[in-house]
This record gives C-alpha cells, structure tokens and sequence, in this order.
C-alpha cells in the first residue's frame, strides 16, 4: 500500500472517520475533481457534509449554514476553490465578484463557522483537516474548508487513525468528584425539577437524560426546542414549560423549586415564550457542551460525565395523559386537537420533523413515544428548512437503519403549504434516492404566523395555490412501482384523517406518502396565537422607539 494519497482522499477518509456517511451538494467545475474521491473513502454522494463550489455554491448555502451555527449543528463545508495560481494572480473568474479578490466568500463565512482552512500546502495541509474537525466536533458547530482546484490531487500522508481529532475525556477520579458534587446538591434540594432543552441532543447526551429522568422521577419539563428528547411515556415527565403563556400553576410550581437542572439551555424568544419561561438564575444548573454554569459562574462539570446521575433517585410520579373525546367524522379537521390525535400514527424509532410556523407549534402537542427524534428550530426559524432536511433525516435513517445503529422508523414531516414552496425542489432530492419519507402538507391559505401577528387579510400573507398532491408526479415519481410506492390523500375531516391513520401502506412509510391537510385561516394552535400577541405587542413597542 501507498504511503501517500491524494488531498482530496486524505480529506474524505477523515469525514468518514468522525461518523458522516455522505456528502451533500452540487457539483461545480472547480470541485470536480476532488469530488472524484468521495465514493473511494467509502461515503455516498446525498446527504450529509456539504461540498459546494466557490462563489454561487457555498453563497447559496451560506443561510444554511447560519442556521446550523445558530442551533449547533455540526457540519463541514468543503468549497471547492479556484486555483493558487488563479488567486495569486487575483484573476477575474467566473463566480467571484470580478474584482479579484477570491478571499470575500470565505470571509463571509468567517461569522457563521467556529473554524476555516484553506488547503494550500501539502506540507500542512493533514494538519489543518484534523484541527478544523476536532473544532466542528468540539464546538458542535459548522467548520468551512476551501480546497483549491489544483490541491485535489496533491500527495499526503495516509490518513491514520485519528486520534488527534476526537476530543480527550478527563479522569476518572475528578469524574467521580464532580458526580459526587452533583449527586449531593441534588440530593439536598427539597423540591428540584428537570427542564431539557434543545441542545441537550447535540452534546449527545438523549440516553443519560432519559436514564436520570426513569430512574429519579424527578419533574421534567422540555422547552419546544427540546420536545422529543425525553420519553414522554416516563412518569417524571410534566409537558413543555411555556412560561406566562401556559398554566399559571404550573409557572407557580417552577418558580417554588430550590434546584432546577437545565441541559442544553436556549435562551431565544421564541423558545422561552417571549422570554416569559425562565427559571430563577439562582437556583439552576446550565448544563452547557462543556461546563456547568451557575449564577454567573462557571464549574467545569463535563456533560460527559453525567451518566453518573443514573444512580440519584426522587420519587414523584405523576399521571399525565388523558383521553380525547372522539371527533364526528363529518366534522372539519381543526388544530386543537390535530396535533393529539395525530400522534398516533408515531412509533418509536421515527423521526418527526415540525417546520417553522404552524406545525412547530401544534406540534408541541405531540406524544411521543420513546426513542422517537423531534427536529424543529427555535432560533433561525428559516422557512423551508424541514421539507430539505427531511430527505437528509431519512438517508440518515436508512443508513442508521443498515448499519445496525438504530431501529426501523419512520420519516415523517409536518410542512406548511407556504414553507414548501421555499424548498420543494427537495421532494425531488427525496424521489432520486428513494427515500421513504411521510410528509403531512398543512394547507391553511397563506402564512398563518404572519396573518396572526398583523395584517390578517392582507396579500402579501397571500400564497399561490399549488396542486400539492401532484408534486410527486411532477417531480418524476415512479408509477406503479411496488418498491418505491407513491400515494397521495387529500384530508378534511375527521373521517378523511382516519381514513389515513388506518391505512397499511401509509403506516408502513415505505415510499413517498403525501397528505394535504385544509385547515381554516383562522384556525392556528393556541401556543401559536399567544406568541403572535405577544410579538405583536413588542413590534408596536418598538416602533415607539425613537433614535
């Protein structure tokens, strides 16, 4: 075997090390060739790390990415760039801004990613990869690697295993000390309660937190961003903390409690109900990626380590779901029940993805069942974002599915009518991979958020009718295809969704499945209409604001 490899190759190998499977992007002239190495390391060209071109590619994807930065999701950008010559000469390409400097994009990126390389040298080049994804692993964060044309091919070392990029544990002895800390401040607190939030999936701590919440019974609540983290069929588990806009009792108890614990804190408006769920400062633990802070102080507890919280034990059951009356068949279908009533198509093992607006807040109605994924956004709020990552969601699932990672489950996709169309070339992406993916399109005449917040009638919060059922025929899905079946159904009323929840094929979540969902105007979760009131409020205050 070969003591060197290409650049490209090196770089390729190292993604599938650190855990990404695929790679998603458009192909570009300057990015070619290295794209030529990513079947070779053993990845799939689909989903997951993004590669895109310089200029129009990584600009087109730069929202994105802004995203991910906001809500810590860690990716890595490669940019496949122009060449050193072309740069040291500042020419004038295609895609740059004709003004010779082929460094502005990557500027741009500088903002929204926690670290960048240009692989210019093959002397440091291996080096600069491993410490751009420690930092991506690290930061759970976005990384950008611009790879120049003529590098792709340039002779590294092979890559080893790699071990410098995986972040170090600490001992076992001052584990054991902090465990103990905690354990006993825990153990003293009269009346202490449980608030996961959303981060707490991206440090990679969902099985800890379940095991603590089973295992002490302590009260738990989730904020919307947190929704799905915790196995809602556990007695501990209380609902979602919506501050002033939920139940005063429940905002009572949470202000009487001497120790709250809060894993993976977003402290957004929207998250916290107009900064109105809020716990006292005093009396929490913010579980932070690597530290526990404390009332503006900071102990460096590692998150890490707190699977030593399985051993603390609080008794304080509690008896949560109820029955819903059955709905008259004939009657319109309604969002303040839906969302319930829904719930039971989901099966554990599936992913369940809320778009921005409507379906993010009805869906915080959801039961879910154990070891079930919510993705949703409670700080970019980019429209169109969940019909796109449903297709990663469901490659992701399939892989994990294949790989023994995680147990059959469903994709299935909560999309507003107007949030589709930022995206929908994405059904196509889904169609071309033979995803298997459930998307329920919530048709209710226009952009329920912003009528809700100001001009209701207005027609700028108008959308264009589309046929929704007919995007999978659009977009070139297969007719009559007994492996990759397509079916669409059109829901109403009640009897219409029923129609649905019983149906074999769409239970099965194999192929592509589309309900459109027809909801009045008007109609919006109550959640949602308490957060309209309350933006709307604070946009009249500020307009009263002079400079």
């Amino acid at each position: 075997m070969d003591d060197t490899v290409d650049l490209a190759e090196y770089l390729f190998t190292r993604l599938r090390q650190i855990g990404v499977g695929a790679v998603h992007g458009v192909p570009g002239d300057y990015s070619l060739a290295s794209l030529d190495h990513v079947q070779r390391a053993g990845l799939h060209w689909g989903a997951g790390a993004l590669a895109t071109s310089f200029g129009v590619g990584e600009l087109s994807a730069l929202n994105a990415v802004a995203g991910a930065y906001a809500e810590k999701v860690p990716v890595v950008h490669i940019v496949g760039g122009p060449s050193r010559a072309a740069r040291a000469a500042r020419a004038c390409l295609h895609h740059s801004l004709g003004d010779g400097d082929l460094g502005v994009f990557a500027a741009m990126y500088a903002a929204v990613t926690v670290a960048q390389a240009r692989l210019d040298c093959p002397a440091t080049a291996p080096r600069l990869v491993d410490e751009v994804l420690r930092a991506c692993l690290v930061e759970s964060r976005p990384v950008y690697i611009e790879l120049p044309s003529d590098m792709a091919a340039a002779q590294v070392p092979r890559p080893t295993m790699p071990a410098a990029i995986f972040p170090s544990t600490t001992s076992e002895e001052l584990y054991a000390c902090r465990a103990h800390i905690l354990c006993f401040m825990i153990a003293e607190a009269e009346r202490p309660m449980i608030l996961v939030d959303g981060f707490t999936a991206r440090f990679d701590i969902r099985e800890e937190i379940n095991e603590l919440v089973r295992i002490s019974q302590i009260p738990t609540l989730t904020t919307p961003f947190g929704k799905g983290i915790v196995n809602e069929t556990l007695p501990g588990y209380k609902g979602i903390f919506c501050g002033a806009m939920g139940n005063k009792e429940l905002q009572d108890w949470v202000d009487g409690c001497d120790l709250v614990l809060h894993f993976g804190p977003l402290r957004s408006d929207v998250n916290t109900f107009g900064f109105s769920a809020r716990t006292n400062a005093s009396k929490t633990l913010f579980f932070e990626k690597n530290a526990v802070e404390h009332d503006d102080s900071t102990n460096l507890l590692l998150l890490n380590e707190v699977s030593a919280t399985k051993l603390l034990v609080q008794n304080l059951p509690m008896d949560l779901l109820k029955e819903l009356p059955a709905p008259t068949s004939s009657s319109p279908v309604d969002q303040q029940t839906f969302w319930l009533r829904v719930s039971r198509l989901f099966r554990p093992g599936d992913i369940i993805l809320t778009e921005t607006g409507t379906a993010s807040y009805g869906g915080q109605s959801f039961v879910l069942p154990e070891n079930t994924i919510l993705i949703n956004s409670s700080l970019w709020l980019s429209i169109g974002y969940t019909l796109a990552a449903a297709q990663g969601a469901a490659l992701a699932q399939r892989e994990m599915f294949q790989a023994g990672d995680r147990p059959h489950g469903r994709t299935i996709l909560f999309e507003g009518e107007g949030s589709l169309q930022m995206s929908a070339q994405a059904i196509s992406d889904m169609i071309r991979n033979r995803l298997d993916v459930i998307i329920f399109v919530i048709n209710n005449g226009g952009y329920t958020i912003e009528r809700l917040i100001h001009g209701f009638s207005a027609s700028y919060n108008d959308v264009q009718p589309w046929r929704n059922l007919e995007a999978p025929s659009f977009f070139g899905a297969p007719r009559d295809d007994l492996l990759y079946p397509v079916r669409t159904r059109r829901v109403q009323i009640w009897g219409d969704l029923e129609s649905v929840m019983q149906d074999l094929g769409i239970q099965s979540g194999k192929g592509m499945n589309v309900i459109e969902v027809f909801m009045d105007a008007a109609d919006a979760p109550q959640s949602l209409k308490n957060i309209a009131d309350y933006t709307e409020a604070e946009d009249s205050q500020d307009s009263d604001i002079s400079c």
